[in-house]
């Protein structure tokens, strides 16, 4: 319940532009044939609450639909091992991708803070809950797409996941939860902060595991095999 009323509070104060609503329940006039004064129509968006929940609806159709999509592609529910956990953090083990959370979902966190950004910057006159919705539907495209034969097989011969065989179900679940929490972070920081965020994460994985969203990006598009040889150093 607490759960509940929290989103039902947010949605609530969703804003975006609005139309002006024409006329007021003050200004009154007579319908013809009627002697009784009538309130003139009033035009205008649906109540905010309205459009949060329509958009929290078309999100979880989004992701039901990614789930789908996702079974047909061949992908597994959870890992092959058969082992339950929360996460597994080595990138350079069968585990990775395979758990609800890894170092990757640190770079999909990433992902969210950038969806708010542009979104706030590119769509100022949507409601928060359907800018909200579009980074899911864009996290959750990704998804789908990454787990197809083609960048599976690019990813195996172009990058540092030289074992890689797609994501689990849970772990791509995992990480549109990863985006969505991005998003809310970033909404909560600011844009100056957020973009420190982004950097500091950034140097933070190079550091970590030699792999952060800007080489993963780099080397899907444009391999260059100096980067690959520095990340592959002591595993290949």
């Amino acid at each position: 319940m607490v759960g509940l009323r929290g989103l039902g509070g947010w949605l609530a104060v969703d804003t975006g532009a609005a139309r002006p609503i024409t006329g007021t329940m003050n200004a009154m006039h007579v319908s013809p044939g009627s002697t009784s004064p009538q309130p003139p129509a009033v035009s205008g968006p649906p109540a905010a609450p309205a459009q949060g929940w329509a958009a929290l609806g078309a999100s979880a159709a989004i992701i039901v639909a990614m789930v789908a999509a996702m079974r047909l592609e061949g992908r597994r529910w959870w890992c092959q091992c058969g082992e339950v956990r929360l996460w597994s953090w080595d990138v350079w083990t069968p585990h990775c991708s395979q758990h609800l959370i890894d170092p990757y979902s640190i770079t999909h966190l990433s992902h969210g803070l950038i969806f708010y950004m542009v979104l706030a910057w590119a769509t100022p006159q949507w409601t928060r809950s359907w800018r909200l919705c579009t980074a899911i539907g864009i996290a959750a495209a990704w998804e789908v797409l990454e787990n197809s034969p083609i960048i599976i097989d690019r990813y195996r011969s172009a990058t540092m996941s030289l074992d890689y065989l797609g994501d689990s179900v849970v772990n791509s679940l995992g990480d549109v939860l990863s985006c969505i929490a991005g998003f809310f972070l970033a909404q909560a920081l600011g844009w100056k902060k957020t973009l420190a965020l982004l950097v500091a994460i950034e140097l933070l994985l190079l550091v970590v595991i030699r792999d952060n969203l800007t080489l993963n990006v780099l080397m899907l598009v444009y391999p260059v095999d100096a980067i690959k040889a520095w990340q592959s150093v002591g595993h290949v």
